[in-house]
């Protein structure tokens, strides 16, 4: 089993939402100055507690791993990934470990990002590219989604592993058959890394949120 969804929550009524979030989420929120960091963090929770209701998680115990990742203690065999960018929240819940990642294509992107941490392999596809901050964001995803799938975060250097997207983007000298799922909508690019090699992603709107 595997869901994955986004929502745009640039309209997200915070005040509605910081009500049907935990008092943990809220201090999370609380911390944040500006309003769309707020709105982000609100939304990201709203969306999970969304799709783990689909799956009639009640009362999930949410915990943090050595490295940051959380999950929840008293389902093992659930697994979820939050990630946001710009205006978007995306979220991921599994019954096997999951990454996920989600980035607006900023089109000034400094590419010597590629060239100092990602392999040289990346690098060249990326510059040989006819976008390519784009194709930047193509990697960087899944990238980031692997090192999420890991639990390791950014305790895994970018340059340690290599992505390769042809028809099928696999990790290179993988022995674990991950999969990666790759999607773009409006300025955004969407990674996941999970065991399921097809995946759909479903939009939700901002007025769902408050159905919890």
């Amino acid at each position: 089993m595997i869901k994955l969804a986004y929502c745009n929550v640039e309209n997200l009524d915070l005040k509605r939402g910081y009500k049907l979030v935990s008092e943990k989420r809220q201090e999370k929120i609380d911390f944040y100055r500006f309003e769309k960091d707020k709105k982000l963090s609100c939304g990201a929770y709203l969306l999970l507690k969304k799709l783990l209701l689909e799956e009639n998680v009640i009362e999930p115990h949410f915990k943090t791993g050595k490295y940051g990742k959380a999950y929840i203690s008293n389902y093992e065999n659930i697994h979820f990934n939050l990630s946001h960018s710009g205006k978007m929240v995306l979220c991921a819940i599994s019954d096997r470990e999951v990454g996920a990642d989600v980035e607006y294509i900023d089109s000034e992107i400094d590419l010597d990002i590629a060239k100092n941490y990602f392999y040289n392999s990346e690098y060249e596809s990326i510059m040989n590219s006819e976008n390519s901050p784009e194709e930047f964001f193509k990697y960087w995803v899944l990238k980031e989604s692997y090192m999420k799938y890991t639990g390791l975060g950014m305790n895994l250097e970018l340059d340690s592993f290599e992505i390769i997207i042809d028809e099928e983007i696999k990790l290179k000298n993988d022995n674990n058959n991950l999969k990666f799922n790759l999607f773009g909508i409006q300025d955004y690019k969407i990674g996941i890394a999970s065991h399921y090699p097809e995946i759909e992603l479903d939009k939700v709107g901002v007025n769902e949120l408050y159905k919890i």
